[in-house]
């Protein structure tokens, strides 16, 4: 029964699990937000400081300073991850999770400990005003804080549960005010309902946060990768080349982009039709990946051109070598048991600095190197040289 108990817990949590994009623009919309936690906690010290007067009790200006350092936390918090962003890893965000929502709970609770001191006097207007910081906090809360549901659920419950049980017990304090213990008692009712219902309003804001964030993920994702093979599309590859760019100029290390397509693809479509030819771009499609460096990219353009953006170079050598490796891997038979076999695969190749820093203009170099190397023979590679340029109208 344990065991049950067990597979269902991780079949809940997984239903529950988002992308890790998605999962980063959550944190990242906790840590947007510094003006209402500066807001409210200026009241709540505020408020702290009057109550000190009003009532002649010292423990009040304790609170409001335990207030004003949770507060200066929480928006020094707010400041270094606003440095640290953005993070590419899981544990990284869910630290700075953690880190905000013990913020969070320390705000809740404090101003828990404000009510109930409140409420151990009867002081009409005060304890409205400390009750109104309960629903002023709770609304906040679920605004800013319902994409991460178990943060905000128990920060509505550790400021909400105190506040009611005080009500609760100070209805029940002898006092001459006709209605006095109905008065607090329907204030304690409504306490609890309004909580209920933010309880009940988070789940419905944390389901359309993620069915809405998760699609816009996705059409991030297809607008951004080709659909038959997964690999970056025209559109990716040009933000790569971007950041590949800058890093190259900062480092002063080359860039090579490799323009490729496969030497008889057309007559294995001819032949064994385009399901099967579709099945060989996706398999060449992941030879490409397995060869790269993670920071280096393939992209697929249309049809059985590929482009590989390799990084980090010293001299032309190295995707010399590089482009002979790929020739190799492409040469091998593909589909199931090795049926199909004579395809290659011819490689033109530009450089940066060598043939220019536009992405289009490299492209149509390395195109114009592909064809000089289809042309000779095949299961060649050709760097890009001046008559290529000439012949593409790219001499600057």
């Amino acid at each position: 029964m344990s065991e049950v108990r067990r597979s269902h817990s991780r079949n809940f949590q997984e239903s529950f699990a988002i992308p890790l994009p998605v999962y980063r623009e959550f944190i990242d919309m906790l840590y947007s937000m510094w003006l209402p936690i500066f807001g409210l906690g200026a009241v709540f010290v505020g408020v702290c400081i009057l109550s000190a007067i009003q009532l002649g009790q010292p423990g009040f200006y304790v609170v409001a300073f335990l207030g004003a350092v949770a507060i200066s936390l929480r928006l020094s918090a707010v400041r270094a991850y606003g440095q640290a962003a953005p993070l590419d890893d899981m544990d990284g965000l869910r630290r700075w999770e953690r880190l905000y929502a013990l913020g969070n709970y320390a705000s809740a609770g404090l101003l828990a400990v404000l009510n109930v001191m409140v409420l151990a006097v009867h002081d009409p207007l005060l304890q409205l005003i400390t009750v109104s910081l309960v629903f002023s906090f709770g609304a906040g809360v679920v605004a800013r804080t319902s994409v991460r549901p178990q943060v905000c659920v128990i920060s509505l419950l550790l400021a909400a549960v105190p506040t009611i049980i005080a009500l609760a017990v100070h209805a029940f304090d002898p006092h001459a005010d006709p209605l006095h213990m109905e008065m607090f008692l329907v204030e304690a009712m409504l306490v609890t309902m309004i909580t209920a219902l933010s309880l009940q309003t988070v789940a419905h804001l944390y389901r359309t946060a993620v069915t809405h964030h998760t699609a816009k993920h996705d059409m991030a994702q297809l607008a951004k990768y080709d659909a038959l093979t997964g690999l970056a599309n025209r559109l990716l590859l040009r933000e790569r080349f971007q950041t590949s760019l800058a890093a190259a100029n900062r480092s002063g290390q080359m860039l090579a982009l490799h323009v490729l397509d496969l030497d008889g693809f057309k007559a294995v479509n001819d032949r064994h039709g385009h399901p099967v030819g579709d099945e060989l771009l996706q398999q060449a499609a992941r030879r490409l990946d397995a060869m790269v460096r993670t920071e280096d990219t393939v992209a697929r353009l249309g049809g059985d051109e590929f482009v590989i953006l390799q990084t980090g170079l010293f001299h032309e050598d190295e995707a010399k070598m590089f482009a002979r490796r790929v020739i190799r891997h492409l040469s091998q038979p593909f589909g199931a048991n090795d049926s199909i076999t004579g395809v290659t695969a011819s490689v033109g190749i530009a450089t940066v600095p060598d043939q220019g820093f536009e992405l289009e203009r490299l492209l149509a170099c390395a195109d114009a190197a592909l064809y000089r190397a289809k042309t000779s023979g095949k299961a060649r590679a050709k760097f890009c040289n001046r008559e290529d340029l000439a012949k593409g109208n790219l001499a600057a």
